[in-house]
């Protein structure tokens, strides 16, 4: 046995000494610089495995996009060197970058796989609705990204017994830190020089088509490039002029409808009018070569041939509920946002004139009514800034029946009645239900009453015939709306349509496996394609005399106009704009636009061109702009605040249900990340 006799104070000496030479050696600092160099690299080539789902992929957009993939290594160290700064060790840091980037690449996979959008910097700000989506993260696939990406976190924590210890000067930490966050900063907003090197780097943004944006320029490059977009740019064609002329534009032409209009009295009454956005619903009827044991829809299809009716296009598919009521309640589109923006979220932060501040305006009362949580997606405060008096949530639903995961359908439509009857005057009410949210991958309901056959796998069949029997229920509580207001003394208008295609499972298995499409990737349909997979049904139903009308196709940012003109009610200016760009372009999305002929464009047609500009410029100067509109139309209308007895009925602003919200979902309900 060998004793150490050596002095402890010697020991000590030589051993700040032995790691004062390791700190110093030049195969530490280059073993340092190595690993600063190699872990961002591998990290970009991990992330966009993740997100892609095939090694083949990967590669082959590494080989076709050489500079495209430096630039994505070049932002993983930015942040690598960022966080080194802060924290001051090599491997926590790596840790750290390695974990940030990995949730970014599965949370941008499993948004693609459910709605088929990547993962956009302002789903950052929603918080539960966006981040919540652990009970859908089941699948084999999803856990082997998470444990990959578990393991590899470990491995890069267990270096820091193996890197040396690099002890940096804190000059120039700070100075490291400060240039990785410029150079982060300097491509988020694209800076002139920043922009050049995406220029020679042969960098194409392709903000209308998010899915392709990313899989052309990589996760961390299009997320950065992303930033900016948080921020709507001013249109070139905007100014009080061009705000100026349509306005002149538009007062002649309201001058010659208001002789036509009859202020929407019915027998001397003002109809209630309702709304109702149902869950994810759509007909499944309309599958190709499928075909179910009876009818799941009878009194949608009877009314299709015996009421207006037609179909909606709608700007989402399988989430993004928020959008849709976006688009119906203000007669914006979301074609001139981001892509994979949230207005509610990002941009209703001041009073925006809406129906239900119009209706307002008309004597009635406008209620939203929701059958989930009143915090979710902000509508306790953006329904508030769109001009509503009151808006009930599932918060101040009585002993509300619970069907599956979520608030029936049925309790939806007994709150209808029961608001309408205990409302003096006539009612707007915007209603959206939660009952058929999906997933669809369990049978909710017990037995499905409805079976469907055709070339299914046997998963894809049970997600249909689940999907089905809540579409039903759904049709079912709209004949209860009908069957109790036809022998009504009120007279009353429904309007009836989905928000979204549902999410039949990953990847459109159901609608693949059906036939509906040729292919799960969204970059390879057809324009006919990307129609049918937005198009919603549309049902009206009234009990007064109403003539018939069929529509072919209406984006849901013209349904408003086209109701207030059944209804024979002038329009405000921006709903008579909607109404003369419908005449011209029925149906318009960021990536499909169909023509008055029901042709398909991918771009808008020349003719339609200055009247979209002329809608793009309104939609801005109401949203961001200086409200030039206000000064030459409908000023009251256009500038009104925010009703100061907002929801007192339900005991103010919501605030404290918000918080019981964020802190106590409903016991019955599933994780939502796509309402």
């Amino acid at each position: 046995m060998h004793l150490n006799l050596e002095p402890r104070s010697h020991r000590i000496s030589n051993s700040k000494k032995s790691k004062k030479m390791r700190l110093t050696n030049p195969g530490a600092i280059i073993a340092s610089l190595f690993f600063l160099a190699c872990l961002p690299i591998v990290s970009v080539i991990g992330i966009e495995y993740l997100e892609r789902g095939s090694l083949h992929d990967t590669i082959h957009w590494l080989m076709s996009y050489k500079r495209l993939f430096l630039l994505n290594v070049g932002l993983s160290f930015c942040l690598l060197l960022f966080i080194q700064a802060i924290v001051g060790s090599l491997a926590i840091s790596g840790a750290i970058s390695t974990l940030l980037l990995g949730l970014m690449a599965l949370i941008s996979y499993m948004k693609v796989k459910m709605i088929g959008e990547p993962f956009f910097p302002w789903d950052i700000l929603l918080n539960k609705e966006s981040m919540d989506i652990a009970s859908l993260v089941t699948g084999k696939a999803a856990m082997i990204r998470i444990v990959s990406i578990i393991v590899v976190i470990a491995v890069v924590f267990l270096l820091r017994w193996v890197l040396p210890r690099w002890k940096m000067p804190i000059v120039m930490r700070v100075a490291m830190g400060l240039f990785a966050l410029y150079a982060l900063y300097a491509f988020s907003v694209k800076t002139p020089m920043a922009g050049k090197v995406l220029d020679r780097a042969g960098v194409n943004e392709i903000v209308w088509d998010q899915q392709q944006n990313y899989t052309n320029n990589g996760l961390a490059l299009a997320f950065t490039l992303n930033v900016k977009n948080s921020i709507v740019q001013k249109p070139d064609t905007y100014s009080d002029h061009a705000i100026a002329t349509v306005a002149a534009n538009l007062q002649q032409s309201n001058q010659q409808e208001a002789k036509l209009a009859s202020n929407g009295l019915i027998n001397g009454k003002k109809p209630n009018v309702i709304f109702i956005m149902s869950e994810a619903f759509w007909d499944p009827t309309l599958l190709t070569n499928v075909k179910f044991s009876e009818d799941p829809l009878p009194t949608i299809h009877q009314l299709q041939k015996e009421s207006t009716s037609g179909y909606l296009l709608s700007p989402q598919f399988g989430g993004g509920t928020s959008n849709v009521e976006f688009e119906v309640l203000t007669g914006d589109s979301m074609s001139f946002l981001p892509g994979g923006s949230i207005p509610y979220q990002q941009y209703v932060n001041k009073p925006v004139p809406s129906l239900a501040s119009y209706f307002a305006d008309q004597g009635y009362k406008s209620m939203g009514i929701h059958s989930y949580e009143g915090w979710f997606w902000d509508r306790n405060t953006v329904y508030k800034q769109l001009g509503f008096e009151s808006f009930k949530s599932s918060e101040y639903f009585e002993n509300p029946e619970v069907k599956g995961y979520f608030i029936s359908d049925a309790e939806v439509s007994r709150n209808i009645i029961k608001e309408v009857d205990n409302t003096d005057n006539p009612m707007f009410i915007y209603t959206v239900t939660m009952q058929n949210h999906g997933p669809y991958d369990d049978p909710r309901y017990g037995k499905n009453n409805f079976e469907a056959t055709g070339p299914l796998s046997a998963q894809a069949k049970s997600i249909l015939e689940t999907y089905t029997q809540g579409a039903h229920d759904a049709d079912q509580s709209l004949k209860m709306l009908i069957d109790h207001y036809q022998n009504s003394d009120e007279p009353t208008m429904i309007v009836f349509y989905g928000d979204h295609l549902p999410m039949l499972g990953l990847d459109y298995q159901v609608y693949k496996e059906a036939g509906f499409i040729q292919s799960s990737n969204p970059n390879e349909w057809t324009l006919d394609e990307v129609k049918k997979m937005h198009s919603i049904p549309l049902v009206t139903w009234s009990n007064f005399d109403m003539p018939k009308q069929q529509i072919p196709l209406l984006s849901d940012s013209f349904l408003g106009a086209h109701v207030l003109d059944m209804l024979h009610m002038e329009k405000p200016a921006n709903f008579a704009l909607d109404a003369q760009l419908a005449n011209q372009v029925p149906g318009l999305l960021s990536n499909l636009v169909v023509d008055s002929n029901q042709e398909l464009h991918a771009k808008v047609p020349d003719a339609s061109k200055a009247l979209v500009d002329d809608y793009r410029n309104v939609q801005y100067d109401m949203l961001f702009g200086k409200q030039y509109m206000a000064e030459y139309l409908d000023h009251d209308y256009l500038t009104k605040t925010a009703q100061a007895s907002y929801n007192a009925e339900f005991g103010g602003d919501g605030t404290e249900a918000k918080r019981a919200g964020e802190s106590e979902s409903t016991p019955e309900a599933k994780p939502v990340s796509a309402q």
